[in-house]
């Protein structure tokens, strides 16, 4: 008889210690939660990004402000057919220089171009690497753009945006907090 209230002892000792563990972590989370920054003073602080992951002819995504920002790693022959159609005929005319930002030493790099990755007819995402010019499509309704983001086809009225964005060294970019 004593063997099993022993092991009954036991049990109950246990059981009341993990509630008694589980109603700590169930006090303490809330309020350890609320000492992390808030949201909004996160999202004020802006976004640096090391574009040393990509490789040339890559895309990455990344989520700013609820929006997906489209930096690519450009291919020479990218390049190349984003500088030959700045003079072509355009539904938005931008040069494709104008639509990059200078390094900290000045200098223009065309390989990375970074912008906004919705289109400007209805705010869709464009799909990349496909449509007339092998860049990005919006496929909802027939958008294309062309190496550098500029519309060339399709109902969009305007190009993909350029994000407010800064270079803080020769491999990274920082995206710009939220205005005030």
């Amino acid at each position: 008889m004593a063997d099993t209230s022993k092991t009954r002892r036991d049990f109950i000792f246990i059981a009341t210690g993990a509630v008694a563990v589980g109603g700590a972590v169930a006090l303490t989370r809330p309020l350890l939660g609320q000492m992390g920054p808030a949201a909004d003073i996160v999202a004020k602080a802006g976004m640096e990004i090391d574009l040393s992951l990509l490789q040339e002819g890559e895309q990455m995504i990344v989520p700013w402000r609820n929006k997906p920002i489209f930096i690519r790693y450009r291919t020479p022959a990218e390049i190349a057919a984003a500088q030959a159609d700045d003079t072509a005929d355009m539904i938005d005319p931008e040069t494709d220089r104008s639509r990059l930002k200078p390094k900290p030493s000045g200098e223009f790099d065309p390989r990375y171009l970074v912008m906004i990755g919705i289109c400007s007819h209805f705010g869709c995402v464009p799909t990349s690497e496909i449509g007339r010019f092998n860049a990005w499509r919006c496929v909802c309704h027939g958008a294309d753009f062309d190496t550098s983001g500029r519309v060339r086809s399709g109902p969009a009225p305007r190009n993909m945006a350029i994000p407010p964005y800064t270079w803080v060294s020769e491999r990274a970019i920082k995206l710009a907090p939220e205005e005030s």
